[in-house]
């Protein structure tokens, strides 16, 4: 799938019959652009059309589970720092806040990602069209500037194979873009402060020419943390410029830098500390100072180019590097051991073409994709001694690096005026290499390489019914690699586990889609069978190990409504995951884990409800409920994080001062100050599988523009 496209959104909305063939899902993902309720001119849900290939098509026609949500950065009221303030209410995908920022956001869609201790896998993380995931499927979802922030798309299921290496989805962003004259340039500002030392400044300005225009957002936060050495501080950059010369060209040219200098890891709790004090922090925490630190910079080159009527040409081009050093719990002192300190040293790059035509058959449109895409990491490891949070002596010294190669194509074809069919495929090729520099008599050399291909195809079609009414259904193969970190330790020995297979699943959706009046309705059920499913083996002071196992399912149901009246609106969204082992294997322990046992941190029942107030127009109040069913903390299900409910309040006030636009907000999350898990540490070996989210918290802003 061409990832590297752009979308826009616009008013006009065609009869479904003259919409056209499904958007070429090879090439992007469709969006839902969520209207304002105080927009809303007729009282109803504003319908909405996506761009995609230059072709308009409405997300409501897609066959697969899409949404996106429109983002605000004016008027959202939330410091606009992790992706789990924005993506609550989509069903099918958690993002766990786990408030520890040594740890990345934990991101898992229909299941699928849960294994991840920190970083995210199994879900493809793009940023303008750039990979956010490497080739050997790792992400990073801090990444992302929210603050200058557009739109976040999410896709599930089937279709997200086209893709690539990610089995359960994908997640896209999309900042906003530069005005182009006669839009008049702009500068904005915001400050920010709440509970636990946090603290947030933003400053963003863009103008342009008629046919060159640049942005430019600066972000900072910073945080004493909820829990006792959990302290974190970052700086993002954001910097786009976009030239069109010529109604056939826009070369858009990107430029992002991540710098975390400090983010304290507070480690997980056992089941007794997380009821008797959850700010608590693990004493080997403070032994080792446990932390992390990430410089990442990046920067990438997009083209659009109509070379015809009927024909449309996409390229993206891309590079950067990312350094991490990371203290984990324990010394590594022992001969066979890679070491407690982790400096890593990244550098990727890549590059993709796909070429778009249409044409018409028996009258009706007929779409075709064809597309190429390769990407390359190199990454220097190195591991060392912990001495009480300093590096020792080295214990590791590696380079490895994952390549891809990938060719996909597609066809569209609107075959009858209420029927649409979409066939793709995609074909890749994945190399992991490791090059062992650290060779002694207790450390032999442990070089190796390993290469895996994979051809992942997916059908779907779309049943206009009505006007309202779109039934949809698809099914796909899909296709996951170990990452460099799951293949970083093998039991009982040193250097990297070669010996992983990639997980391959086989998916199916069936979805229907209703719009009528003030409602809008989504519903889908979804069954994915995976086999090598790559799970922890063990899970010891953050160092993990992994091991593949068969037969493992996951099925259930999305729901998700919106509605929308002169002064109210409503949002819900609900998940029922079933995520089980159909088959017993044998853990790290030795011990035997059964057949039928659930997925850890995959809660059988999540739910998402809000109700939006606006007594005027300058005034919005919410009050938000967030509630999920207990999830089991290993394969043994031997314990669980208790399920929750917890309720935030937020409200916003528009009013201006001089010449500038001003925008004060507060948010007060977890109102009755509930404990609970904010994520899962999977089949830790300590069993210190608990994170608790926040307690009660406020947060106030301020936001202007000029």
């Amino acid at each position: 799938m061409n990832s590297f496209n752009r979308f826009r959104c616009s008013a006009a909305v065609p009869s479904p019959a003259g919409l056209g063939p499904v958007l070429a899902l090879s090439l992007s993902v469709p969006l839902l652009c969520t209207s304002h309720p105080a927009a809303a001119q007729d009282k109803q849900l504003e319908d909405v059309v996506v761009s995609a290939s230059r072709s308009e098509q409405r997300r409501f026609d897609a066959p697969a589970s899409i949404d996106a949500v429109q983002v605000d950065t004016h008027h959202a009221a939330s410091p606009l720092v992790n992706l789990s303030e924005l993506l609550q209410a989509v069903p099918g995908i958690q993002v766990r806040e786990r408030q520890n920022f040594a740890q990345d956001l934990q991101v898992s869609v229909r299941g699928f990602g849960t294994r991840s201790t920190f970083g995210v896998r199994g879900v493809r993380i793009l940023i303008d069209g750039i990979p956010a995931t490497m080739p050997d499927g790792q992400g990073q979802a801090a990444t992302a500037s929210l603050n200058s922030a557009q739109r976040i798309e999410v896709l599930r299921g089937p279709v997200a194979q086209l893709y690539g290496n990610a089995a359960g989805g994908v997640v896209q962003v999309f900042t906003k873009e530069p005005p182009l004259k006669p839009a008049p340039p702009f500068a904005s500002a915001a400050v920010g402060a709440g509970s636990y030392g946090q603290r947030q400044a933003d400053v963003s300005v863009g103008g342009g020419s008629e046919t060159v225009g640049g942005l430019l957002d600066v972000a900072h936060y910073s945080t004493d943390g909820y829990r006792d050495h959990s302290a974190a501080e970052r700086t993002q950059v954001n910097a786009k410029v976009v030239a069109r010369p010529s109604s056939d060209t826009t070369v858009t040219g990107i430029f992002n830098r991540f710098d975390q200098p400090t983010a304290q890891d507070p480690l997980g709790l056992t089941h007794a500390q997380f009821e008797q004090n959850p700010r608590q922090v693990t004493p080997g925490a403070i032994t080792f100072n446990t932390r992390k630190r990430i410089e990442q910079n990046q920067a990438g080159v997009l083209l659009d180019q109509r070379l015809s009527a009927n024909d449309t040409l996409h390229a993206r081009a891309y590079g950067g590097s990312r350094q991490i050093m990371q203290t984990l719990s324990f010394s590594g002192s022992a001969a066979n051991s890679a070491g407690g300190v982790v400096d890593l040293d990244n550098s990727f790059k890549g590059a993709g073409l796909s070429w778009t035509h249409k044409m018409k058959v028996n009258a009706l449109p007929f779409n075709w994709t064809l597309g190429v895409e390769g990407d390359q990491l190199d990454q220097t490891r190195r591991g060392y001694v912990n001495n009480n949070g300093s590096a020792g002596a080295l214990r590791r010294d590696e380079i490895d690096s994952a390549d891809n190669l990938d060719v996909f194509g597609q066809a569209d074809w609107t075959f009858a005026p209420q029927w649409t069919a979409t066939a793709g495929a995609r074909a890749s090729r994945v190399r992991f290499a490791v090059d062992d520099h650290y060779v002694t008599a207790a450390s032999p050399n442990d070089s190796g390489s390993v290469e895996y291909r994979n051809t992942s195809p997916v059908v779907g079609l779309v049943w206009h019914a009505t006007d309202d009414i779109n039934v949809y259904g698809n099914i796909g193969r899909g296709f996951e690699t170990p990452t460099l970190t799951e293949m970083a330790y093998r039991p009982g020995a040193t250097g990297p586990n070669l010996a992983l297979k990639p997980s391959r699943s086989v998916q199916g959706e069936v979805g229907v889609k209703l719009h009528s009046g003030r409602h809008s309705v989504d519903v889908a059920l979804f069954d994915a069978h995976s086999n090598d499913e790559i799970v922890p083996l063990t899970n010891d002071n953050g160092r993990s190990i992994f091991q593949n196992v068969d037969k493992v399912e996951r099925r259930g149901v999305e729901v998700s409504w919106k509605a929308a009246w002169d002064k109210l609106a409503t949002q819900l969204g609900y998940t029922l995951l079933d995520a089980r082992f159909k088959q017993a294997f044998t853990n790290g322990q030795g011990t035997a884990v059964s057949a039928g046992n659930r997925l850890p941190g995959a809660p059988m029942h999540s739910l998402f409800a809000q109700l939006e107030y606006r007594p005027r127009d300058a005034v919005t109040t919410a009050v938000e409920m967030r509630a999920e069913s207990h999830a089991y903390v290993d394969d043994l299900n031997s314990d669980a994080a208790p399920g929750y409910a917890v309720f935030n309040l937020r409200a916003g006030y528009d009013f201006r001062a001089g010449g500038m636009k001003m925008a004060l907000y507060g948010r007060l999350d977890n109102l009755f100050d509930r404990n609970y898990a904010g994520s899962i540490i999977v089949n830790d070996s300590n069993r210190r599988f608990f994170e608790p989210a926040a307690g009660r918290r406020l947060f106030v802003g301020l936001r202007t523009m000029f």
